[in-house]
């Protein structure tokens, strides 16, 4: 990096704290601090909803994902629009009628104060964990980038979100979201654009797609029954929709931001707007991540994109083995930029036989490329069983800072960075707020102020923020980021969203049925998550994770009736209601 990365870099992650601290100063009381005084308009929501999802994970992984596996994750999106609609006409008007600060506190009057107290601790929980790993995904970055240790950019990242989300609370989240999207979008079209440009001149996009899709990496839509894939049309439209109305519409890092609108039009106004253009950016990125590849069967790339791992075999006893892995590789990849000429010549000349006789030497080429890669990681473990050798991560870092422009590296570090503080702000003004208000709060038997809450808020918030530090200090990739947080959400959010199920649509249910089977169904699906996903490879699971959305939203649901049918026929409580 140059000096003119360094101060593109600097200068936007200082200005975007900065401006988060000066547009908020001087919140007064709670509803100022959690829900941004209700001055939100629908374009703030939107984009804010939007850069509260859209972490610095998404940007570090997605590429990744893409380049190993193609475009099929995008269908893990494709229930959300259905989501926005469910949410929209349910969960905002529930939520604004009621005024509650926080998605739970409308459990306790359905139900009763230990089923809040539960839901709230469930989402602290799944929701402490995930604001770790947004904070760990662009310490990744910064270390391939400067040779830091992980545990100093990690304090860092951590203490720049922390000053302006204590300082301005919820308003602060929103605003500075808005240039961060702004940031994001703007770096990544520049990107796409570099990366075409850097094709061989007769390559266009339509060719490069036609070469992608050689690869299989445009493979969109799978129809597959079979529940050990990941991602189907199936699980996203049912295991992706029950993940996203559990998200949008539970979990308070989401909620708190069109609590924040200025009426129940521009909340839903704002979701409807993350419903619509959701799905193409994330359809964009992957794309990215797919042009990257292309580029890729141009342009030589290591048989492992993680730096240290590199650095750890070829310091080891295995690096010769590793230098001969590698000359075969350079070798292959000779041959492959061969096979990509032939197959754009047949292309050019319309010959069917002659296309798919070069896309067949594609694959082949493709399997070779596969057992080299495995052959290294193996080599890499060998060396050093400690080194992460799952690369997907660092294959849209390897590319920045490898081929992009003295500048352009600068804004592409302050993209990802900048998603990562506006996800992870979200994150810690939710956790904040439920434990001061949820349980703090609620559970205080003596009455305060106003502004003594505020207070309160902020030093939970700024608590929150320390454990965040510390869990991304112990943090570690797992099959690759973006899929590890959608993983620990699925293992929490089916459950939450069936308690919201029941408290919406089954009145008849009381709080000790819930109770009791939302403690059941969590202890369930973590025994159904360890047994049939998390002991095996990725892609060899015998479930694919999106499912435990649904199951656990089911099975909280026919566990509360069972229990309430239970009680009716004996006619007396389950045990002692507060």
């Amino acid at each position: 990096m140059g000096a003119l990365d360094w101060t593109i870099l600097s200068g936007t992650l200082l200005f975007i704290v900065s401006y988060g601290v000066w547009k908020t100063r001087g919140s007064k009381n709670v509803n100022d601090y959690v829900r941004g005084g209700n001055q939100a308009q629908w374009w703030t929501i939107g984009l804010s909803v939007m850069a509260t999802q859209a972490s610095a994970i998404t940007f570090l992984s997605t590429p990744g994902q893409a380049f190993h596996d193609g475009m099929g994750f995008v269908q893990f999106y494709f229930g959300l629009p259905l989501a926005m609609i469910i949410i929209c006409m349910v969960f905002v008007p529930l939520y604004h009628r009621m005024k509650v600060y926080t998605a739970y506190e409308f459990l306790e009057g359905r139900f009763d104060l230990k089923t809040r107290s539960l839901t709230a601790i469930l989402f602290l929980m799944q929701r402490g964990l995930a604001a770790g790993i947004t904070i760990f995904a662009p310490s990744i970055i910064l270390s391939a980038v400067l040779g830091w240790d992980l545990w100093t950019l990690n304090i860092i990242i951590g203490i720049l979100v922390i000053i302006y989300t204590v300082s301005g609370g919820t308003k602060a989240v929103s605003v500075t979201q808005k240039q961060q999207m702004f940031i994001i979008m703007t770096g990544m079209f520049i990107t796409f654009f570099f990366i075409l440009g850097y094709l061989p001149s007769d390559i266009t996009f339509s060719k490069a797609l036609k070469i992608a899709g050689a690869s299989n990496k445009l493979d969109i839509l799978d129809f597959d029954m079979n529940t050990k894939s990941r991602y189907t049309f199936w699980s996203g439209i049912t295991g992706g929709l029950f993940l996203a109305l559990a998200y949008f519409g539970t979990d308070q890092s989401q909620v708190q931001r069109y609590l924040s609108g200025k009426s129940i039009r521009e909340s839903q106004l704002g979701l409807i707007f993350n419903g619509i253009l959701k799905i193409p950016m994330q359809f964009f990125i992957l794309l990215v991540g797919v042009m990257v590849f292309v580029f890729y069967q141009y342009n030589p790339s290591p048989l492992n994109f993680n730096p240290s791992a590199t650095q750890a075999v070829m310091e080891s006893n295995l690096a010769n083995d590793y230098k001969l892995l590698q000359e075969g590789q350079v070798l292959l990849e000779a041959e492959k930029r061969i096979a990509q000429n032939k197959f754009s010549t047949a292309l050019d000349l319309k010959e069917f036989t002659a296309v798919q006789e070069a896309k067949q030497q594609i694959i082949d080429i493709n399997k070779k490329d596969s057992t080299n890669r495995v052959a290294a990681k193996s080599m890499i473990k060998q060396a050093n069983d400690s080194v992460e050798t799952n690369d997907k991560d660092y294959v849209f870092i390897h590319f920045i800072l490898h081929n992009l422009p003295r500048g352009l590296i600068g804004l592409l570090l302050a993209v990802i960075l900048s998603a990562a503080m506006s996800s992870t702000a979200s994150e810690l003004n939710a956790l904040g707020t439920i434990t001061a208000l949820d349980l703090y709060k609620r559970n205080k038997k003596e009455v305060r102020s106003e502004k003594y809450y505020v207070k309160v808020s902020k030093i939970f918030t700024l608590i929150w923020g320390i454990i965040a530090i510390l869990i991304a200090c112990i943090a570690d990739l797992f099959d690759n980021l973006i899929q590890l947080v959608n993983i620990i959400g699925s293992i929490f959010y089916g459950n939450v969203l069936g308690i919201f199920l029941l408290a919406f649509f089954f009145k008849f249910v009381k709080g000790n049925a819930v109770f009791f089977a939302a403690i059941i169904t969590q202890i369930i699906i973590c025994v159904i998550y360890y047994n049939l996903i998390h002991i095996y490879p990725s892609g060899e699971e015998k479930l694919g994770y999106l499912w435990l959305n649904f199951i656990g939203a089911a099975m909280v649901i026919l566990i509360a009736l069972f229990f309430e049918a239970f009680d009716r026929v004996l006619k007396r409580p389950l045990i002692n209601s507060q």
